[in-house]
């Protein structure tokens, strides 16, 4: 039997949105299976929310503009926009009538351009369709925020054991082998600066003329001052 796909992501359906609009139900289900999300009902504030790759993107489904609800609409629209960071509104718009209707219940409204993005479609399929893709390009957006975190943390790592093994290897009879032993043994260039002998000598397997230059190196004025020789 094949391994049943990862999910994607999750999709959460406002409770009476999904009692205003049984019809709709199943073509959005389908679409969302076919995209490996998960689909769940609940009281939320907004129709629905889409969760992928750890964001959150909210969006208000506007099915028709001709039910003069404009008012409504838009006061709505707005204690949305303060309580998520991610919304758009989706509007179907059919006719030529639609579109006007639109036009100047926006405007009249005086809601922020692009606060939140409106996204204009020809129907709730098409709506759903963009949802999705809105969706998973916000996840997509945060999974390659991740990534370079990642390769940043990374290159910062092995600058600072190139730095730490640079330190070390400085210290006379201390070779890059030493130096590794050490951070594996110890931890960072602070751990083995304030390391004594008998540390060093039980964390590693360096001699105890090795431990007794390293405790010196970092410790002894007299010797991290004067000239080193190696």
């Amino acid at each position: 039997m094949a391994a049943a796909a990862k999910k994607v992501g999750v999709c959460i359906i406002n409770t009476k949105w999904r009692d205003e609009n049984p019809q709709l139900i199943h073509p959005l289900s389908s679409l969302l299976r076919a995209a490996n999300y998960t689909l769940n009902f609940n009281k939320i504030a907004p129709d629905f929310i889409f969760n992928t790759a750890g964001v959150s993107v909210a969006f208000i489904l506007i099915s028709s503009w001709k039910s003069g609800h404009f008012t409504e609409t838009f006061n709505r629209i707005e204690k949305m926009r303060s309580q998520f960071g991610n919304l758009y509104v989706i509007a179907s718009i059919c006719t030529e009538e639609d579109n006007q209707a639109f036009i100047r219940s926006y405007f009249k409204s005086g809601v922020a351009l692009q606060k939140p993005a409106f996204v204009a479609v020809r129907d709730p399929c098409m709506g759903f369709e963009k949802m999705l893709k809105l969706a998973l390009i916000h996840g997509e957006i945060k999974r390659h925020d991740v990534a370079a975190k990642i390769q940043t943390e990374r290159k910062t790592f092995l600058e600072s054991v190139e730095a730490c093994i640079q330190v070390l290897t400085a210290i006379p009879g201390i070779d890059t082998h030493d130096a590794h032993t050490l951070m594996q043994g110890i931890g960072s260039i602070e751990a083995i600066s304030k390391a004594s002998k008998k540390k060093i000598l039980e964390s590693t397997d360096l001699s105890d003329a090795k431990a007794e230059k390293i405790v010196k190196f970092f410790n002894d004025p007299k010797y991290y001052l004067s000239p080193k020789f190696n």
